[in-house]
């Protein structure tokens, strides 16, 4: 039996309900019992009493893509590592992409992931299967066996798939298992050799650049694929202004669609990639500055529903390279909530937004019981100082790859607790 946890004087932020508040909630036998706002709460005798000291308390932080190694890769992350950076970046939950080797295509897999998972990792994995098999975007994989071993959603990770007629059949198929379709859209022919945003800056630096129709035409396509279908559409990652339009212009006729946008296009841009910097080599790649503000308005209007860490591990190997030869990918779990406050502490959007894109939307998206702080939920928490300043370094990353876009970068905001399931998975110490 887990001890009951109660945390009290604590200022309770809950996307879900709109929640900001003084209170206290108490967590038992890994749900949470009761939340009381401005008010007393019943201790069991065994209960272990957290005081909050006024730091906020707010549902564990869903990340709808990560990246790991495991299996086949483990030099780069296993289970274990991710579930490490994850609890210190507050992230209780993480949809693991299938981009393994072997790939995420088969039941079996799932199963072993789950299972795995469980026994190493600190947070909740949440596996995702993969559409295609070996992701090679030509056959489809069996959607009942991989929703019945515990897929949570189903995706080809940075694979993209280029065939409408194979893309249709795969959203009637899952619209009759009800499962989430979560796809990167990317035009293979457009994207082509470039390796950053197309524009003045790519030509200077001398590189191909990625045009942002490489992104609108497969997501305009995608859309009307959506409604003809009648599937839960979820566009894995935007980038530029025309996406946010088109999404705003679907949204209004079918409610099934949703956005997803990566941390590095909320808070970085083109500039950053410096002087062939590889480490903001990413895919989708970094837009513009009028790109980023459009993404900005996006989350703030509810246009993008979700904000994830798009944690890539990549060893040094493939990343010290020449920037068009160096592979895409940063990892981010540990700095997802502390780059997404920029945005807060800016002014540029209010902080129960930027939760709620990170808890309650991806819930709903996914159908899962947590992301809020309410009767009966999950007790997957995090506690958090708004305003504590710190410094990203490499010595002190979780992560068994170094990749951060976030290197030396100068943050606002620290997960001071995270708790799963009730248990207190990583506490930060000074």
């Amino acid at each position: 039996m887990i001890r009951p946890l109660l945390i009290e004087n604590a200022r309770i932020l809950d996307p879900a309900s709109g929640t900001d508040a003084r209170g206290a909630v108490l967590v038992e036998n890994g749900l949470i019992t009761e939340v009381a706002l401005n008010g007393p709460v019943g201790v069991p005798d065994d209960a272990e009493v957290i005081n909050a000291g006024g730091l906020i308390l707010a549902p564990g932080l869903i990340d709808m893509r990560v990246f790991t190694g495991e299996p086949g890769k483990e030099y780069r992350e296993t289970l274990q590592s991710a579930g490490d950076a994850a609890a210190a970046g507050g992230v209780t939950s993480f949809v693991m992409m299938p981009d393994t080797a072997p790939v995420v295509d088969d039941g079996a897999l799932v199963d072993f992931l789950i299972r795995r998972a469980k026994a190493t990792s600190k947070v909740n994995v949440l596996p995702a299967g993969a559409i295609t098999k070996g992701l090679a975007g030509l056959e489809m994989t069996e959607f009942g066996l991989l929703q019945e071993a515990g897929a949570v959603c189903l995706t080809d990770g940075r694979h993209s798939i280029q065939s409408a007629s194979l893309l249709r059949t795969v959203m009637s198929y899952a619209a009759n298992y009800g499962m989430t379709v979560v796809h990167h859209v990317s035009d293979h022919s457009l994207t082509g050799e470039g390796v950053m945003n197309e524009g003045l800056f790519a030509t200077i630096l001398g590189l191909k650049g990625i045009p942002r129709e490489a992104e609108t035409i497969p997501l305009a396509r995608d859309l009307q694929l959506a409604a003809l279908t009648g599937t839960r559409y979820h566009a894995a990652q935007i980038s530029c202004a025309g996406s946010v339009e088109l999404m705003a212009a679907a949204k209004k006729r079918n409610k099934a669609v949703t956005a997803g946008i990566s941390i590095n296009n909320l808070a970085l841009n083109e500039n950053d990639i410096g002087r062939y910097r590889t480490f903001f080599k990413l895919s989708t790649p970094l837009r513009s500055e009028d790109d980023r503000q459009a993404m900005i308005e996006g989350l703030r209007n509810g246009t993008i529903d979700t904000i994830h860490s798009d944690h890539d591990p990549q060893d040094t190997e493939v990343k010290r390279q020449p920037f068009a030869e160096a592979s895409d990918g940063a990892i981010g779990l540990e700095t997802l909530l502390a780059a997404a406050l920029r945005l807060v502490h800016s002014g540029d959007v209010d902080l129960l937004t930027v939760l709620r894109a990170m808890t309650s939307r991806p819930a709903e998206i996914l159908g899962l019981p947590s992301g809020r702080i309410a009767k009966g939920a999950p007790g997957d928490l995090i506690l958090f100082d708004l305003d504590y300043p710190w410094q990203v370094s490499e010595r002190e990353i979780r992560s068994r790859s170094r990749n951060t876009s976030f290197e030396g970068a100068r943050l606002a905001g620290k997960v001071m607790r995270t708790i799963v399931g009730g248990q207190t998975v990583h506490t930060h110490e000074d």
